[in-house]
């Protein structure tokens, strides 16, 4: 777990989409994408319902950000 890791999940709740969070982040979406889900193996549980419309938080996502965003 790393705050890189954290940073990137502040940028998709941000934009509600990987794919414009990458382009702000300049780096690639898959790369972007592995990130996350590192993160959210390491922890054990998902951060993101992932769907058509993009990215949303689950209820454990919520907690997780609410920590992480004062750090």
């Amino acid at each position: 777990m790393t705050f890189e890791q954290f940073k990137y999940v502040l940028e998709v709740v941000k934009n509600g989409s990987v794919n414009q969070a990458a382009n702000n982040l300049f780096l690639s979406q898959a790369s972007l994408s592995i990130s996350i889900k590192n993160l959210e193996e390491e922890l054990g549980q998902a951060i993101f319902l992932r769907n058509n419309q993009g990215m949303q938080l689950t209820a454990f996502g919520r907690d997780f950000v609410s920590y992480i965003t004062p750090i």
